[in-house]
């Protein structure tokens, strides 16, 4: 059992409390109130003056995929030999020892999806995961499939077009290959589901990776800068009739109206960074609160390792400097990003029966000057200063 006391509790998900305790038991929250006693046996911590918050939450990273200080050796987010790769299976690159790992539950991020890069049309399996306790992946699966990556815009065209010299060369050809992989894997599932005892279509690992997407069993994430390319995720999602995400958003501010009446979740970012192509010219940390005061659900995204998963609370203080409500932007990347993920049942947030994922600061974690004193996974003490 842990319990920890007297700390300021931003639970994410409820009330607030100025000085309260919590009581931890079998890895998940038992209690949060005020005038809670430990119980004989229990470790305690005694967080008076400190901030107690539920770890936080990255919607969309490339963790254990994209190595750090390494070269190719270290990169598997990537599989770029084909440009349509549902099959990949990103639990099947995800390297747990990895330094990024301890850096990352050092600054109190203790979930995240981790996903297959945007080098592809359709690029493969995402994994939503704890971010310490264990090495092994499979200890830290909080679910896998989450969902399936799939790109528009000038990655596609980049690595495939101008670099291989095959399709995709253009837009058109990169919405043509998504439809064909589509069409094709739901003439597949029509034949599945048709087929009398044992008379099925021959089976294709490709087609099978995407019957869930189609299946509405698991939502698709569509990597989409620009306006244009972010009004054909739209048509794309409608014509197959698709759960799904938009990911990075980058002009997601320029047509707000359109985003809200679809009402697909959006996760924003990394704006950090300098704009190095031009689908990324006119990215902004504005965008992230004019979406959700306009009622579009959002988060906020460091997609690490483009910026380093530990700068999450940074890129969510830099969100409140361009006018977003601070509580908002800690809700961005906690409890709004865990319900993009379709997790809060889970995590993000600190109520009763939910993951003992939560973290203690020594200031409001949108100050940058705040420093992560301890990081709790499961109820276990995963980091302290």
């Amino acid at each position: 059992m842990l319990f920890i006391k007297n700390g300021k509790i931003l639970t994410m998900g409820g009330q607030n409390f100025d000085k309260a305790s919590m009581l931890v038991k079998d890895g998940k929250i038992e209690s949060i109130g005020e005038g809670l006693t430990a119980p004989d046996g229990a470790e305690v911590i005694d967080a008076e003056g400190k901030f107690v918050l539920p770890g936080l939450v990255d919607a969309h990273t490339h963790l254990g995929l994209s190595g750090h200080g390494v070269r190719w050796e270290g990169a598997d987010h990537n599989e770029i030999s084909d440009n349509v790769t549902p099959h990949m299976r990103t639990i099947d690159a995800i390297n747990a020892f990895d330094r990024s790992f301890f850096d990352t539950v050092a600054a109190g991020v203790t979930a995240v999806a981790t996903s297959p890069g945007s080098a592809n049309v359709i690029g493969g399996q995402l994994t939503a995961m704890k971010t310490g306790g264990s090495n092994r992946v499979e200890d830290l699966i909080l679910t896998a499939p989450l969902a399936m990556k799939c790109a528009l815009g000038e990655n596609p065209k980049n690595v495939h077009g101008q670099m291989k010299k095959v399709a995709p060369y253009t837009r058109m050809a990169t919405a043509a290959i998504f439809r064909e992989a589509f069409y094709k894997a739901k003439e597949y599932l029509d034949k599945k589901d048709n087929a009398e005892a044992g008379k099925g279509p021959e089976f294709n690992m490709k087609h099978e990776a995407l019957l869930p997407v189609l299946r509405r069993e698991v939502p698709i994430h569509i990597h989409a800068h620009r306006a244009d390319d972010i009004y054909t995720a739209l048509r794309l999602i409608k014509e197959f009739n698709l759960r799904a995400v938009i990911i990075h958003c980058s002009e997601g501010h320029l047509i707000v109206d359109d985003l809200v009446e679809a009402g697909i979740p959006a996760i924003i970012g990394p704006t950090m960074i300098f704009p190095g192509k031009p689908e990324a010219a006119n990215k902004t940390y504005e965008t992230v609160g004019i979406l959700h005061r306009a009622g579009l659900k959002v988060c906020i995204t460091t997609d690490h390792p483009v910026i380093p998963l530990q700068h999450l609370n940074v890129c969510a203080a830099l969100a409140i400097q361009a006018g977003m409500d601070e509580m908002d932007a800690l809700k961005a990347i906690t409890i709004y990003a865990a319900e993009i993920l379709e997790l809060e049942h889970r995590i993000g947030s600190l109520e009763a029966g939910k993951d003992a994922d939560i973290t203690i600061w020594d200031k409001s974690p949108v100050d940058i000057t705040s420093h992560v004193l301890y990081t709790i996974i499961d109820g276990k003490i995963v980091f302290k200063t």
